[in-house]
Order: C-alpha cells, then sequence, then structure tokens
C-alpha cells in the first residue's frame, strides 16, 4: 500500500523546541512562593540511626522546615511493593538512603542546612552480592518482607531471607531433554551495577494546596500511574491529585517510580508551599535509576548435530535496599522469561531470584534483565559453537524459530522472521569475509514483541481546517507526537502543517498508560488512530450530505472525499463544516481498548566486527551491522534513531558502564566517572530493516525501542574471543579485564570457566 505519509522521514513535532531551548523540563520551571528542596543521605550501606539533631539546621535563616522519618513515620512507597520509607526511621540500607529532608528559600540554603544536621550512626554488616545476601548467615536487610503491602508470594517452604522475589518459567520435560543431549555446557556470567545515563536528573515541583488539592510537574514517564502511587501511599483522593505533563530528558526505564516526588510531597505539605527537588548528578547516581546487576548460571544440554536439547537457568540479580521500583506484579526482573526465546529448545526452566542488597534500589532498564541475559545465553551459544567446530551463525541456523515452531515456553507466533533476520546479518556484514590478526566477528539474536494496553487520546477540529491531536503521553525522547500527527494526517489525508500536538495533565484524559516497554505505538497510538478514524466517518456523513449521496457511498481520495459522480468534497470543508455544526471547536474523545491483536513479535540479530590491542586489551568496535524485523515503518527517521540510540547503550553496557561499589560504597559518582559511550566510541553503523505488513501497531508496526540494546554485549564480546582466543565472562569488557585475562592465558591455558 502506498501511504501519502506513514512510512516518510517526517522531522520530529518537538524538535525545534529542544535545539532552540524553549523547550521547559521540570527543573526549568517557575513558580510563586518556590521552597529548595535537598535530602540528607546515609554516607554508610548499612546501619541503625542512633540519634538525630536536627537544631542547627532549624535554626538557619531561610529554613522552612526539616523532617525526619519521625515526621513520616510508617509511610511507605513503591510502584508495587510498599517497601521504602520516605525518609528512614531506625536504620538505613544503602549508601545514599534519604534520612532527612529541608525546605528552605533557596537552593543554597537548603543545601547548607543538610550540614548542620547531625546523625549519629551504628553500623551493621552489609552485602552487595545478591547470591552471598540470600545466603542463611548474611545480616538481614529487612527482618520480615511480609508485613509490606504486595509482597509476592514465594514457594511454600523457600527461605525468604533478603529475597525480594522469586519467580520460575518452565516447559517441557527436562530431564528427558538432558538424557538426549551429547554434551552438555554449564558456564556462570556476571554484569554490573550502571546507571541508565540520561541527562536530566530526577527533579519535580510539589504544591500541596491549603485546601487538600495536590498538584505535581515531575519528569515522570507514567502520569497516571504517579497519580495513582501518590494516591495509594498518602491516603490522598486521586481527584484531588493533578499531575501536569512536562518534557523528560531521558528515562531507559528509570521514570516512572516515587524517587523524589515523595519527599517534595511531605515538605509542601508541612510548608502549603510548592516545593522543588532537583537531584544533582552525585544524586542521581546515589539514589536513582540502577540496572540490576546479575550473576547467571546456564547449563545447556546440545545434540550431536548442534541442535539444542535442553535449558536450566539460575539467574540472581541484586535489587537493592528495597523492591520499590519494580513495576511488574511479581516484583521481578523479567528478562529469564525470553531466555532463548527465538530458538526451537524442547525443554526449560528458568529460576529468578531477586535480593535484597546493600545498593542502591535498582529499576526497569531498557528491557528489564533482558541485556544481562542475552549476554549470557548468546555468548555460551558461541561457546558451544566453537567447542563443537561449528561456524556461530550455522550453529543458530540450526536452532532459530521458523513458521509453525514454538517458542521455548510454548508461544505460539505467526509470521516468524528470525530466519531471514539472521541470514540478512550474515550477508550484509560480510560474515568473516574480512580476517586479520587480533581480529574478530561475533553474532547474538534477540526476540520482543510489543505489548499492548488500554489509552485514551482526543482530536479537536478547527474553524481553519486544522487539528489538534490531546496526548496523555510525555515526551521522553523516542518521537511519539511525530508518529501521533502521522497518523492522523496519513488517516485525514491532511498535510502535517495541519496537524498539531498538545498535553496537558491527568484532568484532560481518562487514561494514559506512560511511555515504556516499547509499547506507546501499540497502546497510545492505536487511541489516536481510533480517534482519526472516527472522526473521518462523521466527516464522510457530511461530506455525503453536500453531494447528495449516501455515506457509504463516499470514499477518501487523499485530501478529498469522492462521491460516485467523483465530485468532491475537501477535508478541510468538511472539518469547517463540522465545526459550524457544533457551534464552535469540535472536541472528539475516545478510549483504545486492546483486543484481536495478532499474535506477533519481532526479531533482532547483531554482528561485530571488533579489533583488539593484545599488548593493553584495548576493543576497537570497527563494523556493527545491526538487523530488524520492524513491521511497516511508520517513520524511517524516529526508527533508525532508536535502533542507533540502542546500539549505543548496548555499547556501553558491552565495554564501559560500570557504577563499581566498593567497600558498600559506590565509587563512579559522576557521569564522567562512570563512563558513558561519547561520539568517539560509535563504530560505524549498518542498519538493515526487514519490513513486513505485520505488526500489530496501526499500520502494521512493530516495536523497536527495547530490541537494538540487547543483543549487542554478546556480539562484541563473541567477537573479542574470535580475536584474541579469551573469554570473558563478567562485563564491562574494559581493555584491564581483557588484558589481564590475556596475560592469564598466557601463563596457564585453560578451558573456559564452568
Amino acid at each position: 500500500m502506498a501511504f501519502r505519509t506513514v512510512g516518510k522521514s517526517i522531522p520530529r513535532i518537538e524538535g525545534e523546541g529542544k535545539v532552540t531551548g524553549k523547550t521547559k523540563f521540570a527543573a526549568d520551571l517557575p513558580f510563586e512562593g518556590l521552597l529548595w528542596a535537598k535530602t540528607l543521605r546515609s554516607p554508610i550501606p548499612h546501619g541503625r540511626i542512633k540519634n538525630i539533631d536536627t537544631s542547627r539546621a532549624e535554626e538557619l535563616p531561610g529554613v522552612h522546615v526539616v523532617l525526619t522519618g519521625a515526621d513520616v513515620a510508617n509511610v511507605f512507597v513503591g510502584t508495587r511493593i510498599k517497601d521504602q520509607p520516605v525518609l528512614v526511621t531506625d536504620r538505613v540500607r544503602f549508601v545514599g538512603d534519604a534520612v532527612a529532608a529541608v525546605a528552605a528559600d533557596t537552593e543554597e540554603i537548603a543545601a547548607t542546612a543538610l550540614t548542620l544536621i547531625d546523625v549519629e550512626y551504628e553500623e551493621l554488616p552489609y552485602v552487595t552480592d545478591p547470591v552471598k545476601a540470600l545466603e542463611a548467615d548474611s545480616f538481614p536487610i529487612h527482618e520480615d518482607r511480609s508485613v509490606f503491602k504486595n509482597a509476592p508470594a514465594v514457594p511454600q517452604g523457600m527461605s525468604t531471607h533478603n529475597l525480594q522475589s522469586y519467580m520460575q518459567w518452565k516447559n517441557g520435560d527436562l530431564e528427558e531433554g538432558f538424557r538426549g543431549a551429547t554434551r552438555v555446557f554449564e558456564h556462570t556470567f556476571r554484569t554490573p551495577l550502571s546507571h541508565h545515563g540520561y541527562l536530566e536528573p530526577h527533579a519535580c515541583t510539589v504544591h500541596v494546596h491549603s485546601d487538600g488539592r495536590v498538584e505535581v510537574w515531575a519528569s515522570n514517564k507514567g502520569p497516571w500511574g504517579l497519580r495513582e502511587q501518590m494516591a495509594e501511599d498518602f491516603g490522598v483522593p486521586k481527584e484531588k491529585i493533578k499531575v501536569h505533563i512536562v518534557h523528560v530528558g531521558g528515562d531507559f526505564g528509570a521514570k516512572a517510580s516515587l524517587i523524589d516526588v515523595p519527599i517534595a510531597y511531605w515538605l509542601s505539605k508541612a510548608t502549603s508551599r510548592p516545593v522543588k527537588l532537583v537531584f544533582d548528578s552525585t544524586e542521581e547516581i546515589l539514589a536513582g535509576g540502577h540496572r540490576h546487576p546479575a550473576v547467571i548460571t546456564l547449563r545447556t544440554g546440545v545434540k550431536e548435530d548442534g541442535t539444542l536439547a535442553a535449558i536450566e537457568a539460575l539467574i540472581y540479580y541484586s535489587g537493592g535496599a528495597y523492591a520499590s521500583q519494580k513495576a511488574n506484579p511479581h516484583v521481578t526482573v523479567l528478562g529469564g522469561r525470553r531466555l532463548a526465546s527465538m530458538y526451537r529448545v524442547p525443554a526449560i526452566k528458568v529460576e529468578t531470584f531477586c535480593a535484597y542488597t546493600n545498593q542502591v534500589a535498582c529499576t526497569q532498564t531498557r528491557t528489564p534483565g533482558s541485556p544481562q541475559v542475552v549476554f549470557a545465553f548468546e555468548s555460551q551459544m558461541d561457546i558451544i559453537a566453537r567447542e563443537m567446530d561449528i561456524d556461530p551463525v550455522e550453529l543458530r541456523r540450526r536452532n532459530v524459530l521458523h513458521d509453525g515452531d514454538s517458542s521455548p515456553l510454548g508461544e505460539k507466533w505467526d509470521h516468524i522472521l528470525m530466519g531471514k533476520v539472521l541470514e540478512q546479518a550474515a550477508k550484509a556484514s560480510r560474515w568473516k569475509t574480512s580476517t586479520g590478526k587480533n581480529r574478530g566477528w561475533g553474532i547474538a539474536l534477540y526476540e520482543r514483541g510489543a505489548p499492548e494496553g488500554k489509552a485514551s487520546a482526543a482530536l479537536t477540529l478547527q474553524a481553519d481546517g486544522t487539528v489538534n491531536i490531546l496526548t496523555g503521553v510525555p515526551d521522553v525522547g523516542p518521537g511519539f507526537y511525530t508518529i501521533a500527527q502521522q497518523i492522523v494526517c496519513e488517516t485525514l489525508g491532511l498535510p502535517t502543517d495541519r496537524v498539531t500536538l498538545t498535553f496537558q495533565d491527568t484532568d484532560s484524559l481518562p487514561y494514559d498508560p506512560g511511555t515504556g516497554g516499547s509499547k506507546q505505538t501499540n497502546t497510545s497510538a492505536h487511541a489516536v488512530y481510533k480517534a482519526a478514524r472516527e472522526i473521518r466517518e462523521r466527516l464522510a456523513s457530511l461530506a455525503a450530505g453536500q453531494l447528495g449521496c449516501k455515506a457509504e457511498e463516499i470514499y477518501q481520495q487523499g485530501a478529498k472525499f469522492l462521491g460516485p459522480d467523483k465530485k468532491s468534497v475537501p477535508v478541510v470543508d468538511a472539518i469547517a463544516l463540522a465545526v459550524k455544526e457544533n457551534g464552535g471547536p469540535l472536541f472528539h474523545l475516545t478510549m483504545h481498548e486492546p483486543g484481536n491483536s495478532p499474535k506477533v513479535t519481532g526479531f533482532t540479530a547483531q554482528v561485530a566486527e571488533v579489533e583488539v590491542d593484545p599488548t593493553t586489551g584495548a576493543v576497537k568496535v570497527r563494523h556493527l551491522t545491526t538487523v530488524h524485523d520492524t513491521g511497516v515503518v511508520i517513520n524511517h527517521l524516529t526508527l533508525t534513531g532508536q535502533i542507533e540510540g540502542g546500539v549505543i547503550t548496548g555499547l556501553g553496557f558491552a565495554l564501559m558502564e560500570e557504577n563499581a561499589i566498593v567497600d558498600g560504597r559506590i565509587t563512579t559518582l559522576t557521569l564522567g566517572d562512570a563512563k558513558l559511550p561519547s561520539i568517539g566510541d560509535v563504530p560505524p553503523l549498518r542498519t538493515i530493516l526487514v519490513e513486513s505488513p505485520t505488526g500489530p501497531t496501526p499500520f502494521g508496526g512493530k516495536a523497536i525501542a527495547e530490541n537494538p540494546n540487547v543483543p549487542t554485549a554478546a556480539a562484541i564480546a563473541n567477537a573479542v574471543a574470535d580475536a584474541v582466543g579469551v573469554r570473558l565472562f563478567d562485563l564491562p569488557l574494559t581493555a584491564e579485564n581483557i588484558y589481564w585475562e590475556l596475560q592469564r592465558k598466557t601463563r596457564e591455558p585453560s578451558p573456559p570457566r564452568a
């Protein structure tokens, strides 16, 4: 089908405001009578609070209120489980735990006041390793998890000592699968703690009015979810809470939780003044969003021909001091359910343990848990290939799903394109056609579909023939506003300059699910598309009246409605007529409810070509090819931007990102220390799209945001092993780690670590 607007590289509708500095973020917004907040945070990883003296801070001129845990006792917050106190009362559980908070006339006064608060601690043993945390002799971080609201159930008889949650996925006869295997491979992999890397820190302003109304302006991607959490956790009727939608300067999964808003809320409640809280970069790394560190043990049985027979996985995630930021009902990390999901696996069992540890609480990070799991399994696939003397591409070719196959957990999908994506990756990368000393190739695969859900949207028709979209989606960067504009333009036959977009607050629409999970185009965009189609039907009826025919005789051709005699009514004229008959601008609200979505998913393959300097261990990624099963692409510019950004995210995860913890303390307290990829780290990227009209979104698109970042680390690790013959089981693949592994190999050659 030929589209007028869909499939085109339309520039971002919000782009000009960002590049000119006109766009305002949460920290930029001015308020009358504003107070500034600062939070005193724990300097130790675990300890009891013996005494807090706030008297000197309270006496500082310009300070309006100082709060401690005693002022908000028994108030716990969380997206699902309510296990994190707004301010701690008797015990701190990580370096960065919130101990006290100040509201003052200026940010400087608030910061000074923190230095005047005296806290006496009694240090306790701490643990940061998730495996050790679950051992019976480790010090308990929480005495009894069952007291927390929404604490997930665990199997009867399982110890809950330092356990946030347990989850198991299984299918097939595992014992029979391993009996049929010619060889069994077992390896353990580790991935580190790392910050999401968004440039805008957490920022919010909360105003609790004297009449009980609450207004919030927050760097938060889920305004309706934020309102629900505040209502539940603070005992405020949600009708009294209005969350204003603001632009979000990067998210990647972290900005949906009650990290900063609760402190600003209680300070505002105490003063009846608007209170602004903005993290600096150090506080962001101490207390903001982080990816779960993981320890993953894989036991994989393989038949003589290289086909997979059985997989058993044991995954430990370090969840941090609180599980409050996990959004799913199981309070777990769901990466394990996609282990080997692009392959035929007759039998599989995956167990996931999330442990309480004395570190910052972890949350969703661009494809929660999957980068860790795919790094482990796709690395092991490469080990298997080399041990069995099978080319890595060929091994995957023998195992990938095809139409009619079931996934390892028994899911049945239509239009399975994994094989085609794999072949395109091998061809486009020119797999192993160039060789050289210390140069190597690596490949990795991934599968992920688009979640669905309900959402609302509204269109307003104006007398001049223009249309405004009202959405509840915060702009976090992926380009949804432009996608919504294109959908309306395509449906109504209008040029982009006649379709605008606005956002307001949680009072303006019934509901929006918020950005995240690669679902926006499969939820909120469906609401926009439904509203546009309903408006089109109404306009077609008006055009039929003008042309003297029946509505069913009208058909649309671009920007015109045509009747049976080929006479036409321009769409803009029909809009003007609708507005005239309405007596003013026509507001049309609709709600999308999911149903009858196609049973499809999306597949990704990446190939990395690297060069390793054996004298230093430094890795240079010479080329990176990424191939995606995209469905119909609605906006090529936006889609390729998502892919390239995702690949770079995966590159950082592979090569450099780590918030190392030493003596219970994060040692990388700036983004410079933590390290993120810069333009100098980005290799030449080759992107191939496998398009087909099979996706679940409007016009047949598929999810893209969380696919490109997942296989990158495994592809690079496999390429490093190919280049210099050493296998790293732990991320990141720093020059230092590679160098010492090369030295170990030189001194004492040994088989891969089991």
